[in-house]
């Protein structure tokens, strides 16, 4: 029968507490890691680890699965990159609290902001609960191949709150703030891991409203946040723009310090290098140093290269998707067939003279940034997040004689319509990650930001973790970080910065999370997309190789890559203290 579920030896242990790696062997039992050193012991299953890295599992905090974990059993992208616990709920967007008369405006909500379809959205998602509560007994059936945990999104509670009076934007009265902070209340109670905002005026639904909560007061914000107070547990996660922030004062970043120090609940928010404000990190960072200094918990999140937009014939967008005759002509047709139309002449003159059409309020913003070919490059295979000045789009036009659009254009109809142009939004200004890898040091920040189950049509972020693992620590020409520094990273500060502590560590007594990884081996593939979300939803899949093993729960989940097609993963209810 052997003495364990599971023991895996031999194994390089890289552990999550920063240390240096060694060779052990680990034993399981019961979902939890029972034994790490020498096991004497026999398990009903073993695996060689010889040479290979044993690390704890990944714990991702900002994703958006709110819909796709309704509906399937596979939280891809994140399951194939290592990840083992993912946080939704963010952005203070979901499915839950909700009214029957308020979910097409929810769907309407989600699909703007985070670039899931509509259409995929309403057939998948089967709304049985109302209550947040509820929305924790609906979730607590699912079974996948991550444990996955989730947070009270702001906009869905002011919404059921106040109804078009909230998607309207209007002021809460003292009985409408009242009213949301029980909900948040109670539904942190029933364990979520806390509660969730976003104030950027960039933020659209998909009819290009700006959100319901976007612009909620002082006041609202906390009377909500005082319902932690309150219980005494719950984080606080959102995204700001700062937009009245100068290297003299900020009043957000004021606001938010007084509503950490009034409530207690540690706040944190995306960080990156803007090209708009390139040095506006540094500013924040300095306000996040002294605010911790003086006690007052708040953590900027971080993304480890180029937060950017992918370009393409089969993805949501290009620089010509928005062209009159590519919309009218050509978008609806299969790709091979809108490839041999690109191809012809007469075709190609036509949309390189045509201007997009930036009528959609919805899509705007996306429209601008896929006209920018001054800072596009093409992504290849592997991908070249950090690619160097001469080979961008408008360095090889002029090499090759050709105007920057029509250098874009020829991409994207070679290779039958899959070639993939990147364009780095934020973290590349003066086209390096040297300013990236000052945040990801900072010992008040955390990693955050891969959006997993969002913007499956143009973005796929959630491939991070591999991407630390073979950029930062192995391949990047430059300073890199310690292997073992960003082990830890991934797992174990990620994982006790939302008050998860009983996993992220390889020690006797945590969860059983964990990767078996032939870092030699591992690479990152190329992003491409796939129509298998409900009502033929496309989404952006990336794989990589190297990931010898994924366990969860004591449970394997990925050989090779592949999945075991076993879903050990479960609904995470409220915070989890140290087994110690």
């Amino acid at each position: 029968m052997g003495d364990f579920d599971l023991v895996i030896r031999r194994g390089t242990v890289v552990d999550g507490s920063g240390v240096q790696p060694r060779e052990a062997d680990v034993a399981i039992v019961g979902g939890c890691i029972a034994e790490v050193g020498r096991v004497n012991g026999s398990g009903r299953e073993e695996i060689d680890a010889k040479g290979l890295l044993v690390t704890p599992g990944f714990v991702d905090i900002h994703t958006h699965y709110d819909g796709q974990v309704t509906w399937e059993n596979t939280l891809a992208p994140s399951s194939v990159h290592g990840v083992t616990t993912v946080l939704m709920g963010n952005c203070g967007v979901g499915f839950a609290p909700t009214l029957a008369t308020e979910r097409e405006a929810l769907i309407d909500l989600m699909s703007g902001v985070e670039d899931i379809p509509e259409a995929t959205l309403t057939a998948g998602i089967p709304f049985d609960w109302e209550t947040f509560p509820e929305f924790l007994d609906s979730l607590e059936r699912r079974h996948a191949d991550v444990n996955f945990a989730t947070q009270v999104p702001h906009g869905p509670v002011r919404l059921y709150v106040m109804g078009k009076r909230g998607a309207a934007r209007e002021p809460a009265t003292a009985d409408d703030m009242a009213r949301m902070a029980k909900i948040v209340r109670d539904g942190v109670a029933a364990g979520a891991l806390g509660f969730t905002t976003h104030r950027s005026g960039a933020q659209r639904t998909k009819k290009g409203e700006i959100p319901p909560h976007e612009t909620a007061s002082e006041g609202e914000l906390r009377t909500i946040v005082m319902a932690l107070k309150d219980l005494g547990r719950g984080v606080i996660q959102g995204a700001d723009d700062w937009a009245d922030t100068h290297e003299e004062f900020s009043t957000e970043l004021d606001m938010w310090s007084r509503l950490v120090r009034a409530s207690g609940r540690p706040y944190s928010f995306a960080l990156t290098q803007r090209t708009a404000q390139p040095e506006l990190w540094r500013w924040l960072l300095e306000h996040v140093t002294n605010a911790n200094r003086e006690g007052i918990v708040i953590r900027g999140q971080v993304y480890p290269r180029p937060p950017g937009m992918l370009l393409g014939l089969d993805l949501s967008h290009h620089p010509f998707s928005a062209c009159p005759t590519y919309k009218s002509d050509l978008a609806a047709l299969p790709l091979e067939r809108r490839v041999e139309e690109m191809r012809k002449p007469e075709v190609k003159r036509r949309l390189l003279a045509e201007d997009p059409d930036r009528s959609d309020r919805s899509s705007a913003r996306e429209t601008t940034w896929s006209r920018k070919i001054e800072n596009m490059y093409e992504l290849g295979d592997p991908p070249d997040y950090s690619p160097s000045r001469e080979l961008k789009l408008t360095e090889r036009a002029e090499r090759m004689g050709l105007s920057p659009l029509e250098l874009a254009y020829d991409l994207l109809v070679k290779d039958e319509g899959q070639t993939v142009l990147f364009f780095p939004i934020n973290n590349f200004v003066a086209g390096t990650l040297d300013d990236a890898l000052v945040m990801l040091k900072h010992p008040h920040t955390v990693l955050g930001i891969g959006d997993g189950g969002a913007h499956v049509g143009y973005i796929c972020d959630a491939s991070y973790p591999t991407h630390i693992l073979t950029y930062w620590t192995r391949d990047r020409q430059g300073e890199r970080l310690p292997l073992e520094t960003a082990v830890k990273m991934l797992s174990n500060d990620t994982a006790k910065a939302v008050g998860l502590e009983d996993r992220g560590l390889i020690k006797r007594g945590y969860r059983a999370d964990l990767n078996i990884i032939d870092y030699g081996k591992l690479t990152l593939h190329a992003p491409s997309a796939i129509f298998d979300l409900p009502a033929g939803g496309r989404r952006l899949r990336q794989p990589a190789d190297g990931y010898a093993a994924t366990i969860v729960n004591g449970v394997i989940t990925y050989r090779d890559g592949k999945s075991t097609l076993t879903y050990p993963g479960r609904l995470i209810r409220g915070p989890q203290p140290s087994p110690n």
